[in-house]
């Protein structure tokens, strides 16, 4: 099926970071792991897939895709990114005189959550959103700035920087668990309300032909279950991390041998 690209702009911006990326790599003289380049040309592939196919249907007046889009601006492709990046080709550009204190407050956990909060919540207020329906240029400047408060979000979690470290598994977890106040906040109203809260989708055909209330509601479901069960898999991958460091992280015991020498033994093979 040939997807139509309604905004040259998606594609080229693609290239350029793929051109940076590779620009990077060759004035560095390094060449990242093969699963970071994976990483990094699978958030390549989410954007153009989130901005082409994704937008024709959201441009139909269907709600809960454009709801889908939001998601993955803000929690797919920004963690593929930062997997894909490795530090050494961060460092010149945030470890540097000038640069690296706005580095470190953006990243911060306490910020970044602010930050990301602020833009995803008020980004959804009934006449924002209608705004951003109607006028293209403003559309275009949501969806950046989705993409970019997401890295900052997901940076405390993910940082490929050890001079910009990532948070302690027990603060990811709680981190992550606060998140579901602001996904909340928009969720709810957006599911439980008596009628459709933005006008741009009462002034045309529906593009899957159901009501626009029932296709609120099931964008406010995504939002709120779906994103729920996303961020339940990513409690499991923290946990699943944090047990295998405490077991690496246990002392090794030393007992003696029959042969009067010392032996060390992990304990869970005493």
């Amino acid at each position: 099926m040939n997807i139509p690209i309604e905004h040259p702009s998606v594609p080229i911006g693609c290239a350029i970071l793929l051109a940076l990326y590779c620009a990077a790599c060759w004035i560095l003289g390094r060449r990242p792991a093969r699963r970071k380049a994976e990483w990094f040309a699978l958030g390549i592939g989410f954007i153009l897939f989130a901005h082409t196919a994704l937008d024709e249907l959201a441009d139909e007046r269907i709600f809960f895709v454009h709801m889908l889009q939001h998601l993955m601006q803000t929690f797919v492709i920004p963690p593929l990114l930062l997997l894909g990046t490795p530090g050494w080709m961060l460092r010149p550009l945030l470890i540097r005189q000038g640069v690296q204190p706005i580095a470190r407050l953006l990243t911060n956990p306490v910020v970044a959550f602010l930050l990301f909060s602020a833009v995803f919540v008020t980004s959804h207020f009934p006449f924002i959103f209608d705004r951003m329906c109607r006028d293209e240029s403003f559309h275009i400047f949501l969806h950046l700035c989705f993409m970019a408060v997401g890295i900052l979000l997901w940076w405390p979690i993910l940082s490929p920087l050890p001079e910009m470290p990532r948070l302690s598994y027990p603060a990811q977890v709680l981190y992550l668990f606060l998140l579901m106040i602001p996904m909340t906040a928009v969720a709810a109203p957006i599911t439980l309300a008596p009628q459709v809260i933005y006008p741009w989708y009462l002034e045309g055909n529906h593009g899957l032909a159901i009501k626009p209330l029932d296709d609120q509601i099931l964008g406010g479901l995504l939002m709120w279950i779906g994103q729920g069960t996303y961020l339940m898999f990513i409690f499991t991958g923290i946990f699943y991390r944090w047990s295998r460091s405490e077991d690496q992280d246990t002392p090794v015991i030393a007992e003696p041998s029959t042969s009067g020498q010392i032996q060390t033994l992990h304990p869970r093979f005493r």
